[in-house]
């Protein structure tokens, strides 16, 4: 007999609405409109859409840097008001301090919310060791490769111990080997660290390649028009992307998408 385990909900969405006002020359904008999602507690959850969907609109409601219009966004019961250190945010153009190192880069939020010395440097030196960047901690961004800065924008977020990691299209300016790399990178760290993660792609393979569950977005305005679920072992790998359920499942969302697209 085996046992379902239930993990709590970490992140609850629930009738998200967001517009953008207009002006005399434009009409208000509906981005999001009436959205309801859900992540659990350790889920690496993705949402895919097509361009101008609401996907980042959401996922910058989620981290409190737009305000909804209506319906609740809330994080383990508490309600999001703004930004917040429980969640740690990455964009696809790295967002790093030029001037400073990858160690300082990573400590920066660390700084900002006054942890002691003696933690911080034992933070920095943990995550710089599981992101692999012990050989350029003391290397400016200019001279790191795509891959590397994006390992430190993602350790940056996560030093604060975030209770989910927010990823807006992470890996979107990086080449296609680099990005298959990245994938498997942040699955790792996934693994390892069992951070909560709510992901943005348009890359369908991506989207089904590392997330639990996918949601589809319709497009303008963005709604929830689909929820499927990714029955693959949580340790995947390149071979996965040759087996006959993930080529199923990517074809699904694929055509999922394309039907919105459609309408």
């Amino acid at each position: 007999m085996s046992l379902t385990i239930v993990r709590p909900e970490k992140l609850e969405i629930e009738g998200l609405v967001k517009t953008f006002p207009g002006s005399r020359r434009r009409p208000a904008v509906t981005a999001i409109d009436g959205i309801d999602l859900r992540v659990s507690a350790g889920e690496l959850v993705c949402i895919v859409g097509a361009s101008g969907c609401g996907k980042s609109t959401l996922l910058n409601v989620v981290g409190g840097l737009e305000p909804a219009d209506a319906g609740r966004v809330e994080i383990d019961g508490e309600a999001v008001v703004g930004p917040g250190a429980d969640r740690g945010m990455v964009f696809q153009g790295y967002s790093l301090f030029p001037w400073k190192t990858v160690a300082e880069n990573i400590a920066f939020g660390l700084e900002t919310a006054r942890v002691p010395r003696a933690e911080r440097r034992e933070r920095v030196d943990e995550l710089i060791a599981i992101m692999g960047l012990a050989a350029w901690a003391d290397r400016i961004p200019r001279e790191l490769s795509g891959g590397m800065r994006q390992r430190v924008a993602i350790a940056r977020a996560l030093a604060p111990r975030p209770d989910i990691l927010l990823l807006d299209e992470p890996f979107g300016a990086l080449d296609a080997q680099t990005k298959r790399v990245m994938r498997d990178f942040l699955l790792g760290v996934w693994r390892d660290i069992g951070t909560t993660i709510l992901m943005v792609t348009h890359d369908v393979e991506e989207a089904v390649y590392l997330a639990g569950r996918v949601y589809v977005l319709t497009s303008h305005p963005g709604r929830v028009a689909a929820e499927v679920p990714v029955p693959l072992p949580a340790d995947r790998g390149p071979a996965i992307t040759r087996d006959p359920l993930f080529l199923d499942l990517r074809d699904h969302v694929q055509d999922i998408l394309i039907d919105q697209v459609r309408v």
